[in-house]
């Protein structure tokens, strides 16, 4: 994947690590700084005016229940490709005929893309980025990573987290790109296995709901596995409707 001129080692940070390893073996350049210590309330949007005219763009860093931190995930850029050269309903349109006539009690053809929402939340997408991100903290980690566009932070470090579901994470940004036209998304935290991302226009209809769960089920499966029944207008009204939060986690 082609990248951006990488600035992290030439940047004053606070105490944090440098992440050069890819899957077991050193990579030319650091893929992603993050710090030592769990975010606080107000460091995403201090960390997007820093790396921003850099060309770094911040997410947060889960080591979750297994307590992984991006020095021991499987991190492999040189593997991944680059996310424009992917249609995002291409790709989704594959994954529902691979997965949807055995996983879905109501599966029918691939519906196409969902429409955009007609109006937003207030604010900009990354100002509710950054309200997220506060709201998330926990025991996460700040990070900066260089890339294009939010859409691309997973491509950009080669991360590894949907191995089971795609084994080039380019192709799901690719869908990350197109949510971030769509619906105004960015991508706020990374775990081993799990992606969160803020939504700035969020269906406010029913029937932009479930146009927009085959999309979801698509992308990741075990997001409505985990979230039964499998039924994806049961899955639109609980966890899309009006939603500012997407959740996914690959088993």
């Amino acid at each position: 994947m082609a990248t951006l001129p990488n600035p992290l080692p030439l940047l004053g940070l606070p105490p944090g690590t440098l992440v050069d390893t890819t899957a077991g073996a050193p990579w030319h350049e650091p893929l992603l700084w993050y710090a030592d210590e769990p975010a606080q309330p107000g460091d995403w949007a201090r960390l997007r005016a820093t790396g921003r005219p850099l060309g770094l763009l911040p997410v947060l860093i889960d080591g979750g229940r297994r307590g992984q931190w991006p020095e021991v995930w499987d991190l492999d850029p040189g593997e991944t490709s680059y996310p424009g050269d992917h249609d995002a309903e291409d790709v989704l349109a594959e994954y529902w005929g691979e997965y949807a006539s055995d996983e879905l009690e109501d599966a029918a053809e691939w519906p196409g893309l969902a429409p955009a929402p007609a109006a937003g939340t207030a604010g900009t997408p990354d100002e509710l980025a950054a309200q997220m991100a506060d709201q998330l903290t926990g025991g996460a980690r700040t990070a900066l990573v260089s890339a294009r566009r939010s859409a691309d932070i997973p491509a950009a470090i080669g991360w590894s987290g949907p191995l089971n579901h795609e084994n080039d994470v380019a192709r799901l940004c690719a869908v990350l790109r197109s949510w971030e036209d769509r619906f105004g998304i960015r991508v706020v935290s990374l775990g081993f296995d799990t992606l969160t991302v803020s939504v700035s226009r969020p269906p406010t209809t029913v029937a932009e709901a479930r146009a927009l769960a085959a999309e979801h089920f698509a992308f990741c499966p075990d997001t409505i596995d985990s979230a039964p029944p499998n039924n994806l207008d049961a899955y639109a009204e609980k966890h899309l409707l009006g939603q500012e939060t997407w959740s996914f986690w690959w088993d």
